[in-house]
């Protein structure tokens, strides 16, 4: 595998991104530095798997909901992911919330996401006795209305693209930008996807099997890319919400120190190499976030999330 310094200047060289959809956006103010169809509805892929770990997140941090509970892989989630199953699940494997959680934002497993999806779905409220998946997936719709992601519609908890003639799952770069801001203003979710490997442990049939997971994400610890998530369906091509940060800010004032944080997000809809692209909106973007501080860091209701 080449550098990813190399892939950087061979997408330079090239001249143009080839994603549908993209945005750079500071973390800290919501600040706009730049977007390209950010507004766009298109196909997000497995980048849905970052709300579904909201909702769980949510319910354990403001429900006190015990991620180390043991959740069951039903046969559902077998039956419903096409056959993708990399991690090699069974019906009736027991796992805990905190590895799915893990399983879903790293290896990106199917399997992972409408278990953890069905666990959820039976302990949330559910006013209107949707299925238990359907539930959550209600859930992480109700959580994208409260984040004003307008241009956003989960209809399942993983992803996959749809059967033809179905309503389509749909998200913008504007909306995951909106969503990833909001997970990183709480905690734990940041630890979760800056691991670049996690051990865990699925219990079948009275043993216990240890499992390791690979983040799908390349691009950790280059250029100080900590997260998030990557998805790739051939309907939404290649996708990726990355957060890079920096060694914050600091000014002093007679006896006054300001700090301010230096993190910026970056999300890339419908792309041909996500590694590539990414990473060359990544060094874009701190680019224009120099600049953009040079003038004083101005954010304008207009210009931002």
């Amino acid at each position: 595998m080449r550098p990813f310094y190399l892939l950087l200047v061979s997408v330079l060289m090239a001249g143009a991104l080839h994603a549908t959809s993209s945005i750079i956006v500071d973390n800290q103010t919501g600040r706009i530095l730049e977007g390209a169809g950010a507004n766009q509805k298109l196909p997000i892929a497995s980048l849905t798997k970052l709300a579904l770990a909201m909702v769980a997140l949510d319910w354990s941090q403001l429900k006190g909901g015990n991620l180390e509970q043991t959740a069951v892989v039903p046969e559902v989630a077998i039956t419903t992911t096409g056959g993708i199953n990399p991690l090699g699940l069974q019906a009736g494997d027991e796992l805990t919330l905190r590895d799915l959680i893990f399983a879903c934002l790293l290896a990106s497993d199917n399997v992972a996401a409408v278990t953890l999806a069905d666990h959820l779905g039976r302990v949330l409220p559910n006013a209107t006795g949707l299925d238990p998946a359907g539930n959550t997936v209600a859930h992480m719709n109700a959580l994208a209305r409260q984040l004003g992601m307008r241009g956003t519609l989960f209809l399942n908890p993983h992803g996959l693209d749809t059967p033809d003639g179905q309503a389509r799952p749909r998200s913008t770069a504007a909306d995951l930008a909106r969503l990833t801001r909001y997970a990183y203003s709480k905690s734990g979710l940041s630890f979760y996807v800056a691991q670049s490997t996690r051990d865990i442990h699925v219990h079948r049939g009275g043993a216990s099997l240890g499992l390791q997971l690979n983040n799908t994400n390349k691009l950790l610890g280059t250029d100080g890319i900590d997260g998030v998530k990557t998805g790739r369906t051939s309907r939404a091509g290649d996708c990726i919400i990355l957060t890079s940060e920096r060694t914050p800010e600091v000014k002093r004032e007679g006896d006054t120190v300001f700090t301010t944080p230096r993190r910026i997000i970056v999300v890339l809809l419908g792309g041909t190499n996500r590694e590539q692209e990414g990473l060359a909106l990544v060094q874009r973007g701190w680019a224009l976030y120099g600049a953009w501080a040079a003038k004083g860091r101005e954010a304008k209701a207009s210009n931002s999330l």
